[in-house]
């Protein structure tokens, strides 16, 4: 078992919320550029401060993750899945609307390229997410003039792009993916996830799963994640993959 990772320097924590601020006033600037200024910046969940760690309980570096290949990790929940993606290039912010209207900047990558993201894998339509035995959502390549690299919910036809805060593409999903808040460390490399940006639909999902989540999980599927969740590929993650018909 590994040991606990020392807490972070206070400088680092400075450092990653200088960062967000960055991308929340380049958004900002984009808002009042077109005219359309929000009253507020969020909605933001705030949840405890998680380590990514691989399948030892090592902490995971930023630079051991793949470019282009999916990977998943729990959080802020056990039972809620999380796509941690390394798109190859930058990820710049946006400004998204959840399904009820609330404008919110969607946060860019992080990392060595500022590349790394990270979203729920909770489908927004019909709250589809990868198990153990099956995933009808994961990352596929895009299709026509769609990005590189898309999210796309084999379910419903839902597709996002993560490169944009995981906007939607296309199919009845009401809103995007809801985007999980990542620190990165330069000095150490590591991850931390922070907390939720965005739409999220944790509510509908615990109650809709709530018996299959019992049977899985018993008490602990509504437990919130301490202090470390471990990140693995998603084809490690999900024994199938469901090939989706663009």
């Amino acid at each position: 078992m590994a040991s606990q990772p020392p807490p972070p320097a206070p400088h680092d924590l400075d450092g990653a919320r200088r960062e967000w601020m960055r991308q929340a006033a380049c958004v900002a600037g984009t808002w009042a550029a077109s005219g359309v200024v929000p009253a507020v910046a969020g909605p933001v969940q705030q949840h405890p401060r998680a380590l990514l760690v691989d399948a030892r309980g090592d902490p995971l570096a930023a630079r051991q993750l793949k470019a282009r290949e999916a990977y998943l990790f729990n959080y802020p929940f056990l039972a809620s899945p999380v796509f941690l993606l390394e798109l190859g290039q930058e990820a710049r912010g946006a400004e998204l609307l959840t399904g009820d209207k609330q404008a919110y900047a969607a946060p860019g990558g992080v990392g060595p390229t500022r590349s790394i993201v990270a979203f729920s894998a909770i489908c927004a339509h019909k709250l589809m997410y990868p198990t153990p035995a099956l995933s009808f959502i994961g990352l596929r390549a895009g299709h026509g003039d769609e990005p590189p690299q898309v999210i796309h919910c084999c379910g419903d036809n839902s597709r996002y792009d993560p490169g944009q805060g995981a906007r939607v593409l296309g199919g009845p999903a009401p809103q995007p993916l809801a985007a999980v808040l990542l620190e990165w460390d330069e000095r150490s490399d590591r991850l931390h996830a922070v907390g939720v940006r965005g739409g999220e639909m944790f509510a509908a999902f615990f109650e809709k799963y709530a018996f299959k989540l019992q049977t899985e999980l018993g008490r602990r599927a509504r437990d919130v994640v301490a202090q470390t969740t471990a990140v693995l590929p998603a084809r490690a993650y999900s024994r199938q993959w469901q090939q989706c018909r663009v």
